[in-house]
């Protein structure tokens, strides 16, 4: 069929108003489960320090004579761990023009990018902390100070490939893990390093794995087992406990961990301190924008590296 003859169709027509929404729609992650999992604490130096101490060897040998003078045992010493602050941060800068315009989906520019920012901030910190094989370093006036991440210090209970592949050399944050052969993730393999942790005294509460290996660990027998939902018809599959021979565990996928990694913690033996929380700053006006940077400075805190571990080197496809 044709169009009557002189019928005015929106095709010909002048001065239609636009029709868009006035929502927003974001795609972009924004879970940071490691940052959220762990405790924050204050730091008062760029260096920032902390103290762990061990109990002594069981003595299978301790039996003393009736009536014996006591015996002195050897004294435990503490030892004394550091990490250093490191800074991140995200600059939004918005033209004058640009936050004046009427927008959809948002009032102030300014704030939105700021928003934004600070979203993308967090994920950076996040990654940074468990993501990123990276050492500490002090800086100096033309190289960033760096903060050591979480592989650097993990390597007491661990489980890594063939080859090169091998734990951290000294486990005080100024040596990187050396990335092995990758191999398929097994439940031996994990269950081998839950042994590892119980025997050093550690209680693990969560798992950390990327998307592959967080499905891969879904097959594994110690998994809660899938239901189904007979009202609803609906089947549960999803894993998010881990039922080891040393307690129950929680499982969380997380983006922001390497896919070759996953990372079983005791979450309470890490801490972020932040010498600086996140803060927003509005920087000189040096013309016609505006501009805001989102700053923050922070350390990982490894108080007992030993209540953790993970298992490394797996494949991710």
């Amino acid at each position: 069929m044709a169009l009557p003859a002189s019928t005015l169709a929106t095709y010909q027509q002048i001065g239609n108003r636009e029709d868009l929404s006035d929502d927003i729609w974001k795609i972009s992650p924004t879970d940071t489960p490691f940052f959220t999992a762990v405790d924050k604490v204050k730091a008062s130096a760029v260096k920032h320090e902390w103290q762990t101490v061990a109990l002594p060897a069981v003595d299978t040998a301790n039996a003393v004579l009736e009536g014996d003078d006591a015996t002195t045992d050897a004294a435990t010493v503490t030892v004394r761990l550091d990490n250093i602050c490191q800074i991140s941060d995200k600059v939004a800068r918005v033209t004058g023009t640009a936050q004046v315009v009427d927008h959809a989906g948002r009032d102030d520019e300014m704030a939105f990018q700021e928003m934004i920012m600070g979203q993308a901030l967090k994920i950076d910190v996040d990654t940074i902390l468990c993501g990123t094989n990276q050492v500490k370093d002090a800086g100096d006036t033309t190289s960033a100070r760096a903060t050591a991440s979480i592989l650097s210090w993990i390597g007491t209970n661990d489980s890594f490939g063939a080859g090169a592949g091998a734990s951290p050399t000294s486990l005080d944050g100024t040596a990187a893990r050396t990335d092995g052969t990758q191999r398929a993730f097994t439940e031996a393999q994990l269950k081998s390093v839950f042994q590892l942790i119980w025997t050093q005294g550690g209680k693990p509460n969560m798992i950390m794995a990327g998307g592959f290996n967080k499905q891969v660990f879904s097959t594994f027998t110690g998994r809660a087992t899938p239901t189904e939902d007979v009202k609803s018809k609906k089947i549960i599959a999803a894993v998010d406990a881990y039922e080891s021979d040393f307690g129950t565990v929680k499982v969380v996928p997380s983006r922001n961990v390497r896919s070759r990694d996953v990372l079983v913690l005791e979450t309470d033996k890490w801490a972020v301190a932040h010498l600086r929380k996140m803060d927003s700053i509005q920087l000189a006006i040096t013309g016609d924008s505006r501009r805001k940077q989102l700053i923050t400075e922070y350390a990982l805190v490894a108080r007992n590296e030993k209540a953790s571990g993970g298992v490394f080197d797996l494949t991710t496809s």
